[in-house]
């Protein structure tokens, strides 16, 4: 299969249009979003769906997300829309947050994975929008990379993963987020299934208590059911190993350098994902500085591209940890996820 590539400053309107007859005629494309590049197939057509765990190498016990354009498009695909999604769709749709509740009958089996939920967001990114609204049906869209990688917040991340694979990509540059949306759960008690750019925080200034599901930052067991996207054991892995160092600052840094030096000595090709607070500790070693430690989100718009870079290149990624609030609980969620959770500590 031949991949069409489409830039969407200089194409949009021609590439969304097509984009959206591919969608219609069963095929797969992938799309920029405000939190990652997705890869998108009819929400309504069982088969389509089933086509993007082909290409994906996608187990099938792992639930999608259906991208709407509106948000009375919900409608159709819950059995009712609860009072607490409609404040929530109000304050932060569109944007980063899919919201989870239950199926109605219209929704395939393959895209909930069988369960009896379907989960749903309205992405903020125009150039998604204007596909969805060209398709003319829900999308049905996961990650627009094979099983298991970084996520992509570029269009050569996605062609590097998927080019052959899938009928389309859509260049709509760099993504802002840079890591997967919020799920959160409105089935029983609101809870998060997925941190993401909106925090637990915002969430409860809207509908109260918020829960935190405790597979966020730990493996999902055997007998687990994933409820949400990138909830299993590892996830967003690059070609090497990654190790995670936690504590405060001071005591990262030191955890870092001690096995830098101990793996240098080993002949393992190293790289510190490292925080503008500790810039100084790792004077002579090979360091990304991908953010600041006061501001997470800086960490996870970087992350995912950074573990791209250097995926092949190196044997042994070491990596700040840092404090889980805020935003600072999606970028743990997913280093601790492309880590294995290998974790070390003083």
């Amino acid at each position: 299969m031949d991949t069409q590539y489409f830039d969407a400053t200089t194409q949009k309107e021609a590439g969304t249009a097509l984009g959206g007859r591919i969608i219609r005629g069963g095929g797969l494309v992938a799309f920029p979003t405000e939190t990652v590049y997705g890869l998108g197939a009819n929400g309504l057509d069982g088969s389509a769906v089933s086509s993007i765990f082909e290409a994906k190498g996608r187990p099938a016990d792992n639930p999608l997300i259906m991208h709407v354009a509106k948000k009375s498009d919900v409608k159709q695909l819950w059995r009712h829309v609860p009072d607490e999604a409609r404040r929530l769709m109000d304050a932060f749709w569109p944007g980063p947050l899919t919201l989870v509740f239950l199926k109605s009958d219209i929704v395939p089996d393959e895209v909930t994975a069988g369960l009896d939920t379907v989960a749903v967001r309205m992405p903020e990114h125009k150039t998604a929008l204007a596909l969805i609204r060209a398709a003319g049906v829900p999308i049905a869209a996961p990650s627009a990379n094979l099983s298991g990688r970084p996520s992509p917040t570029a269009a050569e991340h996605v062609l590097a993963d998927m080019d052959g694979r899938i009928d389309m990509v859509i260049d709509g540059g760099p993504c802002r987020v840079g890591v997967e949306s919020t799920v959160l759960t409105l089935v029983g008690r609101p809870t998060v299934l997925r941190p993401g750019g909106i925090t637990r925080e915002m969430l409860e200034q809207v509908i109260g208590s918020v829960d935190i599901s405790p597979a966020v930052l730990r493996p999902l067991g055997e007998d687990e059911v994933a409820a949400s996207p990138g909830m299993k054991y590892k996830h967003y892995a690059p070609d090497c190993e990654v190790v995670v160092a936690v504590g405060s600052a001071r005591k990262v840094a030191n955890i870092i350098c001690r096995e830098y030096d101990i793996a240098e000595a080993m002949g393992k090709r190293c790289i510190v994902l490292g925080t503008e607070q500790n810039r100084s500790c790792y004077h002579g070693m090979s360091c990304d500085i991908i953010g600041d430690r006061a501001m997470p989100q800086t960490l996870c718009a970087s992350l995912f591209a950074a573990l791209r870079e250097y995926s092949g290149t190196v044997d042994l990624i070491l990596a700040e940890g840092i404090d889980e609030r805020d935003q600072g609980l999606a970028y743990m969620n997913r280093l601790l996820r492309a880590s294995g959770f290998t974790v070390l500590r003083e």
